[in-house]
């Protein structure tokens, strides 16, 4: 059987400038100089050494593998100076068979390379490239005659559930490496009780699920598991399992999402995988953290952007009911000589989380036109990744995102299964009811093709404040404003297959200097370091997250420069009373899907203590009258009632 053992501990690392540490995976060079602006971080090659003693195995019978998770963007293996593999594509797994090179005392050499190329993805895009060995490295002893290690980094399994009526059909298709041996396929339930099994000489098996328990996103996500045990001459040699969901969807161009033939509107965010001062090396509490955060909110879909994540996050969105939206970095800017590499990466996505139910659609590229026309060769790479999907997967519909610049007509626009927009109509343009004229426009004139919103947003700082905020100028009340406007504008729009807020939380952008902090977006919903909700989290809490909530926004613009202000307090309860000073205001009944309370107030001289009281819960809030609040220039030509605070 597969003994597995982690090896993250004790790396030489070594730059080609001389500087060399020994660090702990995960890790990346470039957890600080990727965050802090001027797109000056370091790309190029970074040299991982580890030495370790040979594991106990038997040559005859057992081999070794080297398994890395995901290694940013391009590696070269080497044991005891002798290349055992390379691999272009910095978020997928791959593996290397060492067993027949290995020694008594070994030498594992990882090359890892993150410069400017034109062949790998990505290479142009609004976040970070982190060079580095930023997820777990294992060793594995497995038997000579075991399941496929060596195809595309497959778990071995792949799961195709159908619904029959009350029961589920389930195919299993075991990868074997070798023609020896008998497949034996198991499936049990969440209690770990078996409910189906066969055996098989082939590795595939149909096995019945009699009255299947359905996953059904957020109100109930019911997984199986599938286990197989490869059997040779009597001996099970080989096992492995992979966890699996029974449910249907489907996406109509008038009423959007249904999950198990039930209307399901998608409404959640996008996420990207870094955090302050760690970059993308990040271990799975954090996981942990922002999957807790994103099911406060509310949310059920996450577009995970723009790569393929940990595939221990895959398995905390099957966990929690989530739809996902998964995509390769097929980003930015078509490279005539990336064309292998975007199909190997989707092969790679594709063959890796094949079995989650949480996944609904694969991406094939984002933002594509943005310095790309519609060429010949980036039009057939489309077409060639929009066959390869189906032909690996034919119950999983396609999408790409758009940037905003792609007219409706565009032909790239229509190459894939479903399309949605990258549209910032009310911050990088003006005008947020452009929103409604794009969208009904589309829809009147493409009436049979699914759209949706795969990012929108705006920066919002949760420093900067302003007493009338507008466009543009960072501040955490014109986000707020910019994203109720948008909840307002989706819901008069059923047909919407899903839309995603840009972003669930800040992220590193190397590139940025303009405006707010450098090398930072600012679009999210929580800060950088997961400290901080700003007030447009509980918007969205308040409109998703059905648990009673009350939140008075601009908390932390306590100073304020005039008598009279505006209280705006967030809620999902049917009344919310304010007090000032311990003393009623007002009440007020909420009207039909009613979110966002506005009070106007008077100010006294000195310290105002407000409280929102909405059935059981409670939020508070002080406001101070200042004859000389601070405030901040956003720039020289430019200069806003924001305030720093």
């Amino acid at each position: 059987m597969r003994k597995i053992t982690c090896i993250n501990d004790h790396w030489d690392f070594r730059l080609p400038d001389g500087r060399e540490e020994t660090v702990n995976l995960p890790h990346t060079w470039n957890a600080l100089d990727g965050q802090d602006g001027g797109n000056d971080y370091y790309r190029g090659t970074g040299r991982y050494t580890r030495r370790f003693s040979m594991p106990e195995f038997d040559r005859e019978r057992e081999t070794v593998y080297l398994e890395f998770r995901g290694v940013n963007a391009s590696a070269r293996v080497e044991v005891n100076g002798a290349c055992v593999g390379t691999h272009d594509g910095g978020y997928s797994t791959f593996r290397m068979e060492i067993g027949d090179v290995l020694e008594q005392e070994n030498t594992l050499t990882v090359t890892v390379d993150n410069s400017v190329n034109d062949r790998v993805y990505p290479q142009k895009a609004d976040f970070t490239f982190y060079g580095g060995i930023y997820r777990d490295v294992n060793l594995i002893v497995i038997n000579r005659h075991h399941f496929a290690m060596d195809y595309f980094g497959t778990p071995g399994l792949r799961i195709t559930p159908e619904v029959k009526g009350a029961d589920a059909k389930v195919t299993v298709e075991a990868y074997k490496d070798s023609p020896e041996g008998a497949v034996k396929i198991t499936i049990l339930d969440a209690a770990g009780e078996i409910v189906a099994e066969t055996e098989c000489a082939d590795g595939k098996g149909e096995l019945t699920i009699p009255g299947a328990h359905l996953w059904n996103g957020r109100e109930d996500p019911y997984l199986y598991e599938a286990r197989a045990q490869l059997v040779v001459e009597g001996e099970t040699v080989d096992e492995i399992s992979s966890r699996f969901g029974v449910r249907t969807f489907s996406v109509d161009p008038k009423e959007g999402f249904f999950l198990n033939g039930t209307s399901y509107p998608l409404h959640g965010v996008s996420r990207h995988q870094d955090f302050k001062g760690i970059g993308n090396a990040i271990t799975k509490e954090y996981h942990d953290r922002d999957m807790e955060m994103i099911k406060e909110i509310g949310a059920n879909t996450i577009r995970l952007a723009h790569y393929q994540h940990d595939p221990y996050f895959y398995d905390l969105c099957d966990e929690a009911g989530m739809i996902v939206w998964a995509e390769i970095p097929y980003i930015s800017e078509h490279m005539p000589n990336g064309r292998e590499n975007t199909v190997s990466q989707m092969k790679e996505l594709i063959i890796q989380n094949y079995n989650h139910p949480s996944i609904v659609t694969w991406g094939l590229s984002n933002e594509i036109t943005i310095s790309t026309k519609n060429t010949k060769d980036m039009l057939d790479n489309h077409r060639v990744l929009n066959d390869l999907v189906h032909s690996m997967d034919a119950a999983r519909p396609t999408v790409l995102a758009c940037y905003a610049m792609c007219n409706p007509f565009a032909r790239v626009v229509h190459l894939s299964d479903l399309v949605s927009y990258n549209l910032y109509l009310g911050w990088y343009v003006p005008g947020m009811f452009l929103n409604d004229i794009f969208l009904d426009l589309f829809h009147l004139i493409y009436p049979k093709r699914c759209i949706g919103y795969s990012e929108y947003g705006a920066e919002g700082m949760p420093n900067l404040h302003s007493e009338h905020p507008r466009r543009g100028d960072h501040t955490e009340e014109y986000q707020a404003k910019y994203h109720e406007y948008m909840i307002r504008c989706f819901a008069k729009r059923p047909f919407l297959w899903a839309t995603h807020v840009w972003n669930m939380f800040d992220f590193a952008a190397d590139a940025r200097d303009q405006g707010g902090e450098p090398g930072m977006n600012h679009k999210g919903l929580v800060t950088f370091d997961r400290k901080i909700k700003k007030d447009s989290f509980y918007l969205y809490k308040a409109y998703w997250n059905p648990e009673p909530m009350v939140h008075i926004c601009s908390k932390r613009f306590a100073e304020r420069g005039q008598d009279r202000i505006s209280v705006k307090v967030y809620s999902n309860q049917p009344e919310i009373a304010l007090y000032q000073n311990g003393k009623l205001l007002e009440k007020r009944r909420a009207q039909k899907d009613q979110r966002v309370f506005v009070f106007e107030v008077n100010l006294s001289d000195g310290e105002n203590q407000f409280e929102a009281v909405a059935g059981d819960c409670r939020d508070e809030a002080v406001f101070r009258k200042m004859a000389n609040p601070r405030s901040y220039k956003l720039s020289k030509k430019k200069s806003s009632s924001a305030n720093w605070v």
